[in-house]
């Protein structure tokens, strides 16, 4: 053990000196020299390591040598005043703090925190119970101990709310699903219930708008622009008009039957007929057309409405701005190869109880309450085969398309009826669409940066403030700025969701079928194709990877 007189402060008081004679002293251990930095006086001070494992190697050389008579001199140990630093994620969102202790220095005040803070630009979002929080912490921490914690936190911005119109009135369409509970309680399926009408100012859809959403900031102040919400028109139809005292309200002006469109509804004059045969001929109607009874063979409907068919449509043609609502079924037949009877044509949806050899076409959904069979259905949206209760529904032979996913409790028969199913076949277009308007972004942020260096150069104020024709000039250009600027948001929020429709597409647009897809059903997602050469149970087939896959794990 050494003796404690061989340290001693240096003259400064910074710095624990060695002096060791290795012939009188050695040889020595690394633990010999640390105890000596046991004693009260020099406990706080930092060992330096190098320099004690230097110390340890010169002596233990020189013991036993003629050198080792002289004196050694080692600084084993320093003050360390303590540290402070502060660490940015990389988004800027958040700072943190690292306090190490002094190892018998000058510990850290609040002036060095906020002068650290200060040179590294952290000056938004800082918490000042967290950093007292944290310099009550270093008051009992030993020498050299860290504590570390979030001193700073930004604020992420807002993004507005889009526009969102919500209708306060049923549709023609919601009938067929809502057939009339008797008095004992079982339903009548053929009862759809009174027809729907509106009258002057019922509130046909509410609108609740935009919001623009707040901006936030980081750390170091920079401010995260919001993206505002993306607004969506509600404009009056015939038979329809904003509401005087209130912009949000779309409210009927006359009576008749509501017909939702794109940008809001319309009330349409019903004409109503019991039957359309060669006694009544074609139907060609401004407005919606109820017909209580069928639409016979060979004869043609067509409305600027919706038409609603309260008995069958039977080998005849409808066609309709809005939707077409069949309350019974449509029966059509083959006339040749891949030419049917019955032609069905929809801007809005197509409802029906049950299809036979017929061709429909629709924007919107199809939705047929119990049999699909053998007809070529088109829908822009979704196509549903299934009743309410989702206990029949069967979709049987023919060809159906729909963009966004196709449903049914049963697909295909157990003859192994040929059934061709195709859905998911726009992602090609979608990322088209998506690359021009990445390419009319980018185009806009460059004539963006060329506005604001033309507005960059210009004279001081004062050289122009008088002259009429330079301040037009002046705020023409900032006219333009704006209005790119805002045209640029509308288009990176569509962007977006261009972008999340395209990464989620497989995901999102799929072939669902509640208890069955039988042999030879053909499916075509996308570019992946598969045709079933057994039964497969409750199953939700998607494209993974350009291949089919049948998901069971819902069952």
């Amino acid at each position: 053990m050494l003796e404690p007189s061989l340290v001693a402060l240096s003259a400064d008081k910074n710095k624990v000196e060695l002096r060791i004679i290795p012939n009188t002293h050695g040889p020595v251990s690394a633990e010999d020299i640390n105890a000596l930095l046991t004693q009260a006086a020099f406990a706080m001070l930092f060992p330096i390591t190098p320099a004690i494992t230097k110390a340890v190697a010169e002596i233990n050389a020189l013991c036993g040598q003629n050198p080792g008579d002289h004196e050694l001199f080692f600084a084993i140990a320093e003050r360390k005043d303590g540290v402070v630093n502060i660490s940015v994620s990389d988004d800027k969102m958040q700072a943190s703090m690292n306090i190490t202790s002094a190892w018998g220095g000058k510990d850290i005040t609040l002036p060095d925190v906020l002068n650290t803070l200060k040179n590294q630009k952290i000056k938004m979002g800082l918490s000042k119970p967290k950093i007292m929080a944290l310099m009550q912490r270093l008051s009992i921490l030993p020498p050299g101990e860290t504590c570390e914690g979030v001193i700073a936190c930004g604020k992420a911005a807002v993004n507005g709310d889009n526009a969102i119109l919500t209708r306060k009135v049923a549709l023609a369409r919601e009938r067929l699903l809502q057939p009339q509970e008797r008095e004992d309680g079982s339903v009548d399926m053929r009862n759809l219930g009174a027809l729907i009408t509106v009258k002057p100012n019922d509130v046909l859809m509410v609108k609740n708008p935009s919001t623009i959403g707040t901006p936030g900031f980081n750390v170091h102040g920079d401010v995260l622009q919001q993206i505002p919400g993306k607004d969506k028109p509600m404009e009056p139809g015939t038979g329809t008009s904003l509401h005087p005292k209130d912009q949000y309200k779309l409210i009927a002006t006359v009576s008749g039957q509501p017909v939702e469109n794109r940008n809001g509804m319309q009330v349409d004059d019903m004409l109503q007929i019991k039957d359309v045969d060669v006694r009544y001929g074609h139907v060609n109607f401004k407005g919606s057309v109820l017909i209580t009874g069928d639409v016979h063979e060979g004869m043609e409907v067509k409305a600027s409405g919706d038409v609603t068919v309260m008995g069958f449509v039977e080998s005849a043609s409808i066609e309709a701005q809005g939707d077409v609502i069949v309350s019974k079924g449509v029966i059509g037949r083959l006339i040749k190869e891949h030419e049917l009877s019955t032609k069905i044509k929809a801007t809005g949806q197509i409802c029906a109880q049950f299809v036979q050899y017929s061709h429909l076409e629709a924007l919107g959904n199809i939705l047929v309450t119990k049999q699909l069979l053998h007809s070529n259905s088109t829908s822009g949206d979704t196509i549903t085969v299934s009743d309410p209760q989702g206990r029949r529904g069967d979709l049987v032979g023919g060809i159906a398309t729909a963009a966004k996913g196709i449903r049914a409790i049963a697909f295909g028969a157990t003859a192994g009826t040929k059934t061709e199913l195709f859905c998911a076949m726009h992602q090609g277009e979608l990322k088209q669409e998506l690359k021009e308007l990445d390419d009319s972004i980018k185009g806009m942020v460059v004539a963006g940066l060329e506005l604001e260096a033309r507005l960059r150069k210009l004279p001081p104020k004062t050289e122009w403030q008088s002259d009429a024709g330079m301040i037009e000039q002046v705020k023409m250009m900032l006219d333009q700025k704006n209005q790119m600027a805002a045209e640029r948001i509308k288009e990176e929020v569509e962007y977006t969701q261009h972008l999340n429709e395209v990464e989620g597409y497989y995901n999102n647009y799929v072939i669902k079928a509640e208890k069955h897809i039988f042999t030879n059903v053909e499916i075509h997602i996308g570019a992946a194709f598969n045709r079933s050469q057994r039964e497969h149970g409750p199953c939700i087939v998607k494209n993974v990877n350009q291949e089919v896959s049948f998901d069971y794990s819902n069952r």
